[in-house]
């Protein structure tokens, strides 16, 4: 695959840059009074997902200019690469084919290519294995308690799942996580449990990721030091390397692929955990909503197409009006861990300063992600929203249909968050200074009619577009992660010394810092 086109060398960036000096005075109020349809406009629907986009700070001829922008840098010709199951991941020369997790299964429309049918047999073959052991999980009365284990995408992605479905998770089961290799974290979640009612999911595809074989050992000393019996029972394994799993004491493995990277890894063996709190029914609506976003963003026209129209906003807001992050606010409370999860799959993905020929890049890439969710947010940091020096694209999140009967609630929760966005927009004109709201200030405002596993699929596939359209614009590649690896080289290294007090090679500072720490310690 040789598609490649700098994004600052085509013709649609040099418009962009035009445009956005032609519209510096650019009011949203004063849009709005301009087009009284703006609203139906700048408004999509996508499966399961609906978005206006009429409070964002830009017009049709931006977004046109936009549009040419993609078509110029080949965006829609990526996206069939992937689709295809090229080697979209080009320093790793593989595919980033985590959509075929979810693809459904014999007499799907459209069929698959020819040359992945083998491949889609040996998902839909280990598919069914794991959600067959979740199902056989939620039907073991004895069991009562899950654990996951993992770290980043094994972590982030099951974790936000089980509390944002929460309304469809077994009340038989408690569900656990353990990332943090801070013993304090696993220290809190084993002294609540029996070891002979708990069942261990160790989640990492190479089986050596330090922080969770770290803590899948203090679990298992845990286990085997209060009168746990049967590892074979109670530990399970979700990862490719079967013959470390074996040699830790673990018989039962679910695998998957080398070009599942771990923040697109929940629609996996990785989901186990949501699987067994949810149940195989609920996860395969789970992936069936994330298919038919897939379906969406690989056939909807330009300018129907939510996942590009996103993912060029984004280019928009940090290329030419230079906003250098995004705030998520999920207006309900099981959608916590939502901009965390966010933070991981674009900042990860698109963190980078290289093109796809290691060319130094003259542009910014990814913003920061960050979040909480409404109304706490409001009471925390809308102030700087508001009123603060930096302009901080706001993206609202709302669930039309709440799981619970207190309607008062929940009116005064979307309330709050329309209430929000219109302040965002029309600011307040107070001649008390300390009293003035410049509006002015963008946000985006997504609608959920209910949070179910299909409405759930469906946002976080249409996330990973958007942050696939954004990378592609850029001519970066969006499925390495070498910036993880560094530190973890380092650490090793650190350890090494610090346990034989050899401090060779290593920074004045660090060595200072290693020889308090270890003279505390001792």
């Amino acid at each position: 695959m040789t598609l490649f086109k700098r994004c600052d060398q085509v013709a649609a960036w040099r418009k962009l840059l035009e445009l956005r000096d032609a519209k510096s005075s650019f009011n949203l109020s004063s849009a709005f009074a301009d087009n009284p349809y703006r609203f139906e406009h700048f408004s999509a629907q996508a499966p399961h997902v609906f978005i206006d986009l009429s409070k964002c700070m830009w017009d049709e001829e931006v977004q046109s200019a936009l549009l040419d922008l993609a078509e110029q840098t080949h965006v829609l010709d990526l996206r069939d690469a992937l689709f295809r199951g090229e080697s979209v991941n080009t320093t790793e020369q593989r595919p980033a084919m985590h959509w075929l997790l979810r693809a459904p299964g014999a007499g799907s429309n459209p069929p698959l290519s020819a040359h992945l049918w083998g491949l889609h047999k040996e998902v839909l073959n280990t598919r069914e294995a794991f959600l067959n052991f979740a199902e056989q999980v939620r039907a073991d009365p004895a069991i009562t308690d899950v654990v996951n284990i993992g770290i980043g995408g094994s972590d982030l992605g099951p974790q936000m799942a089980v509390k944002a479905l929460a309304e469809f998770v077994t009340p038989s089961k408690r569900f656990h996580f353990v990332s943090n290799i801070d013993a304090h974290e696993i220290e809190g979640v084993l002294s609540a449990l029996d070891p002979n009612k708990t069942l261990f999911l160790v989640c990492s595809k190479s089986f050596t990721t330090i922080e969770t074989m770290t803590n899948a050992l203090t679990a298992r000393h845990w286990f085997q030091a209060h009168g746990g019996t049967n590892i074979e029972r109670h530990f399970v394994g979700l990862t490719s390397n079967t013959v470390l799993a074996k040699e830790f004491g673990i018989e039962t493995t679910f695998g998957f692929w080398d070009w599942v990277g771990g923040r697109y890894s929940v629609w996996s063996s990785i989901g186990l955990a949501v699987a067994i709190a949810i149940g195989a029914q609920a996860f395969n609506s789970f992936l069936q909503g994330a298919h038919e976003m897939d379906e969406h963003f690989k056939t909807a026209t330009p300018r129907e197409n939510l996942p590009l129209k996103l993912g060029l906003l984004d280019v928009w807001y940090r290329n030419f009006l230079h906003y250098k992050s995004r705030n998520i606010a999920p207006y309900h409370s099981a959608l916590a861990r939502l901009p965390a999860y966010w933070q991981q799959l674009d900042m990860e993905s698109n963190g980078k300063s290289v093109d796809k020929e290691s060319q130094s890049l003259s542009y910014a890439t990814s913003s920061v992600l960050w979040g909480e969710p409404g109304t706490n947010g409001q009471h925390a940091f809308f102030q700087m929203l508001h009123q603060g020096t930096d302009v901080i694209p706001v993206e609202f999140l709302v669930v039309k249909t709440p799981s619970h009967n207190h309607l008062k609630h929940h009116e005064l929760l979307l309330a709050n968050a329309l209430a929000q966005a219109q302040a965002f927009m029309v600011g307040d004109n107070n001649t008390n200074r300390a009293r003035y709201f410049p509006g002015n200030r963008p946000s985006l405002f997504t609608v959920l009619e209910r949070l179910t596993p299909a409405s759930l699929g469906a946002l976080i596939a249409l996330s990973e577009h958007r942050t696939f359209v954004a990378g592609a614009v850029w001519g970066i590649n969006s499925f390495d992660q070498y910036g993880v690896e560094l530190g973890k080289t380092l650490t090793l290294n650190i350890m090494k010394q610090y346990a034989n007090a050899e401090f060779k090679e290593m920074d004045p500072s660090t060595q200072g810092l290693l020889l308090k720490l270890r003279k505390s310690s001792t």
